[in-house]
């Protein structure tokens, strides 16, 4: 039997304020076990929450970014549930009237096609706290520096049909709340994470299958991995005669396996009702405009503007503009370099980003400024230097032996323009080979490859390629 794969996914995104959503704790991350935990968080008798208005600024400019409709009127409920590292007995969150709904985001498919992904809805939340159990022998300890941490919940429609669309769905989010600035994304430290709802179906089935709920996903390739087995893991249940369980299962990395948690609860078992502590959030037009006003140029229109300004082709755009940073990184080259959009982008995906791979290290780190890559393209355009030496040059940068003119000079890496020394190179070249100077007259024209290699070979790969390959045609053909 063929099947169908439905994915939905629920992405939680740390939001990037300075203090807690109801309290005025600290969100820095890495302080020691319960010093960044007040009362408020802690939920101690007699306080009461204060809504942090900066992370509804940010749930607007979200809901801005991605077409949904920002709801005049939201209200924050109680999710009860017990749990060790969630202090109250409950969890402040938005069920039936959430800040942001209806929206979508495209994303782009591997054979270059692009997909609509329907939004559900985006509602504000706070994080519980953190159960340990390294280190811990016989007992769990908890953390509580977590606990009122605010989170924006991001709900998909269940649009997605293989793993790879739900990593490049996840992609997508991941890469447009960095762009806002809302969220830092920093999937290690849990700031960027998901749930990823999975069910399958006989193909052109309209219902929807059984599904479960893969918990706490926080890299791109454990989702794409834990998709896949859970996907294998229900198909063979019903294809042996049992029936898939709706539950919350989690994903072993090592072993590659999901494993039951727990069956999965309905709404009506967390008994949501509106929180008698917080008022309705009310939102008026002059809250969504100066959100609005605060927007940077989002990502799809940033690789359609390059596109159209740099020339580039909408895969190396698409690559560029992937993150904030490498967009402004790769515009701050193309200003350096005098304007060269085409060789910036070859420089910068190709070189700059396997220096990177190699050393795995973030745009954010690079060795290598915009401004001296750029100044480095600046002397491949004025013909200081060729592009094979620029990647010695470039490597001499990387290791921080100054920028391109100072290695330039350092190394004695000056390109050879003088017509008359390459001339004299050029004709050695034909002298010393008798033999090939008569095939290539002969018609074996891909020679003159062999010729530019010798001319290369004399002058230390410092001659100019161009008047090279020039002089020897001329040459040759005489």
């Amino acid at each position: 039997m063929a099947w169908e794969v439905v994915i939905g996914l629920e992405i939680h995104a740390q939001l990037a304020t300075r203090s807690k959503i109801f309290s005025g704790a600290s969100t820095a991350y890495g302080a020691e076990p319960n010093t960044q935990a007040c009362a408020v968080d802690l939920g101690l008798p007699g306080v009461l929450p204060v809504l942090n208005a900066e992370a509804v600024n940010m749930a607007i400019k979200f809901g801005l970014a991605t077409g949904c409709t920002i709801a005049p009127r939201s209200v924050f409920a109680r999710k009860n549930y017990f749990y060790p590292d969630l202090p109250k007995g409950y969890q402040i969150s938005q069920y039936e009237l959430p800040i942001v709904h209806s929206g979508e985001v495209l994303i782009a498919l591997e054979d270059g096609r692009s997909k609509r992904v329907g939004l559900t809805r985006a509602h504000l939340e706070e994080d519980a706290g953190k159960s340990l159990h390294e280190g811990f022998e016989g007992v769990t300890g908890i953390d509580l520096n977590r606990a009122g941490t605010p989170l924006l919940e991001i709900v998909s429609e269940p649009d997605m049909r293989s793993a790879k669309e739900a990593v490049a769905y996840m992609r997508k989010i991941h890469s447009l709340v960095r762009y806002l600035g809302i969220c830092d994304g920093n999937m290690q430290e849990g700031s960027f994470r998901c749930d990823a709802n999975v069910s399958v179906r006989p193909k052109g089935q309209e219902e929807l299958g059984t599904r479960t709920e893969l918990k706490n996903l926080n890299s791109f390739r454990f989702i794409e991995r834990a998709i896949n087995f859970e996907v294998e893991r229900q198909i063979d249940v019903i294809e042996s005669g049992g029936q898939v369980v709706q539950e919350t299962r989690l994903y072993d990395a090592d072993r590659n396996e999901t494993r039951s948690m727990r069956t999965k609860e309905e709404a009506n078992d967390y008994r949501y009702f509106p929180d008698p502590d917080l008022l309705p959030v009310e939102i008026g037009e002059a809250d969504i405009q100066r959100a609005r006003a605060e927007l940077p140029e989002l990502p799809d229109a940033k690789r359609q503007r390059f596109m159209e300004q740099y020339g580039l082709s909408e895969s190396d755009a698409g690559q560029l503009t992937a993150s904030r940073e490498l967009a402004d990184y790769y515009e701050t080259v193309v200003e350096a370099s005098g304007g060269e959009g085409k060789l910036s982008a070859n420089w910068v995906i190709v070189e700059l980003g396997g220096a990177l791979n190699r050393d795995d290290l973030d745009i954010a780190d690079s060795p290598v400024s915009a401004a001296r890559l750029g100044g480095m393209l600046r002397r491949i355009t004025d013909n200081t230097i060729s592009g094979k030496i620029a990647k010695d040059v470039f490597d001499a940068m990387w290791r921080g032996e100054g920028d391109a003119d100072a290695v330039i000079e350092a190394k004695g890496l000056k390109q050879v323009t003088d017509a008359g020394a390459i001339e004299a190179m050029v004709d050695e070249a034909i002298a010393a080979n008798p033999k090939q100077v008569e095939q290539y007259k002969a018609g074996k024209e891909k020679l003159l490859g062999f010729f530019v290699g010798q001319v290369m070979k004399a002058s230390k790969g410092k001659a100019n390629p161009a008047q090279v390959n020039e002089l020897l045609k001329k040459k040759l053909s005489d």
